[in-house]
């Protein structure tokens, strides 16, 4: 019989073991809470951590990911409505453990595995908003750098072909060409310089949200 990989079996054959998870999954999601030896507290936390958050996706190909798990339809759809609302704003640790008295006789370590639904503090909510608002105003501002950049570049392009379109009027040379580059330069260099107030504009938008947030 080949051994487990990750951790002791828990059952006798790997079947057995995933049959047991699954209906402990569902005692958990049904009753909030489950008392059990620490060891399968331990593998059924990831499975249940898993679940929860196909849940909160709440599509159909999630739902059916689910029932391969979970065979009670009622537990599903309490899972997908209830559980998967109060844990909207988690990012994770939808499940808690906590260590009880061993097991009387063979005084097994035991603990009880529990579901998070106390909401978040406000002083949380607030941190995780800000996180929130501090990462888009950090990506608009590279984005008005690189459109800065961009628009310097180009502002200097289109001085260089100027230069060179003055100066070919000077020597008599192909002047056509040097003024039609002269042209084109110039609107790339305008299109750069709307390019970066946009950016700017947007910089400044998420600059007041996070503000606002605070």
């Amino acid at each position: 019989m080949p051994t487990p990989k990750k951790g002791p079996r828990l059952a006798s054959s790997p079947a057995h073991e995933r049959l047991m998870l699954a209906n402990m999954a569902t005692s958990l999601f049904q009753n909030g809470h489950i008392t059990t030896t620490l060891p399968k507290a331990k593998r059924l936390r990831p499975l249940a951590e898993r679940l929860v958050t196909f849940a909160k996706r709440g599509d159909l190909h999630s739902r059916r990911r689910v029932m391969r798990v979970i065979r009670n339809k009622s537990v599903v759809h309490t899972l997908f409505t209830e559980i998967a609302e109060q844990m909207e704003q988690r990012e994770g640790g939808y499940t808690r453990i906590v260590k009880i008295a061993p097991r009387k006789g063979d005084s097994a370590p035991r603990a009880i595995i529990e579901l998070v639904t106390e909401p978040l503090s406000d002083k949380k909510a607030v941190v995780a908003e800000a996180e929130s608002a501090t990462k888009v105003a950090a990506k608009d501002d590279a984005a008005e750098v690189a459109a800065a950049a961009d628009a310097s570049i180009a502002d200097g392009a289109a001085k260089d072909a100027v230069e060179q379109a003055v100066e070919a009027n000077e020597n008599g040379s192909d002047v056509k060409a040097a003024d039609q580059a002269a042209i084109d330069l110039d609107k790339v260099a305008d299109d750069a310089d709307a390019a970066e107030a946009s950016a700017e504009e947007n910089a400044d938008a998420a600059e007041d949200a996070a503000k606002s947030s605070k």
